[in-house]
């Protein structure tokens, strides 16, 4: 079982979230802001990569001053905003470039959802379809992508009754694409990731451990 954490565009700059992502043994994504700029989740990754001490409560409950080691292995998620969507070539390049630029590995998680499906759970799967094409293209900053996925599509409002009036399998919070479009979504990307492998040879080993493409 892998282990993956994200922190919404709304909290990407608290600083509680950072120190405790500072501390967390798996990688943590960090959204861009509402309005769309990298800014914050960039900022995020450098502070989180480094060391923090922090007041918390131990295992045990009992209030403690926290160490962290550092977390090197954190990400942008790209999920669009307010000045639009962030999901093709020019955004992912534009992207890569603001990482460099602060000495941080250029990976990159595209969010199908929320800003970048302009709010309509239909587009998920032309967004997934654009970035499929990119990484056959040799695309290799995209590392990953999240989905807004249900055994049914849609949403629905929790009724009156509660649970006894839920539908079976569709969201109760963001309206989702159903299994069968999963299906697909994961089926192409899979495919375009097999593409990017052939062009670009075998998976490169990364001095941290991690893989040089997905």
């Amino acid at each position: 079982l892998l282990s993956l954490g994200a922190v919404g565009a709304r909290t990407t700059e608290s600083q509680v979230h950072r120190e405790l992502a500072s501390g967390l043994s798996f990688p943590v994504g960090f959204k861009n802001g509402t309005d769309g700029t990298l800014d914050v989740a960039i900022d995020a990754i450098g502070s989180v990569k480094h060391p923090h001490h922090f007041l918390s409560v131990t295992k045990p409950g009992n209030v403690a001053i926290v160490g962290t080691a550092g977390n090197e292995d954190c990400f942008v998620i790209l999920r669009g905003g307010k000045k639009g969507t962030n999901y093709d070539a020019q955004s992912i390049t534009e992207a890569k470039r603001d990482l460099e630029k602060k000495g941080l590995k250029a990976r990159l998680m595209v969010d199908c959802s929320h800003g970048n499906s302009e709010k309509n759970h239909k587009n998920q799967p032309k967004v997934a379809h654009t970035l499929a094409e990119q990484m056959r293209g040799g695309e290799e900053a995209v590392m990953g992508v999240m989905i807004e996925s249900n055994i049914n599509e849609g949403a629905q409002k929790v009724p009156p009754e509660g649970k006894a009036g839920l539908k079976y399998g569709v969201s109760i919070t963001d309206a989702c694409i159903g299994w069968e479009d999963t299906e697909k979504v994961l089926a192409e990307l899979a495919d375009a990731v097999a593409t990017r492998r052939s062009k670009l040879g075998p998976v490169k080993q990364a001095a941290n451990g991690m893989n040089g493409h997905a």
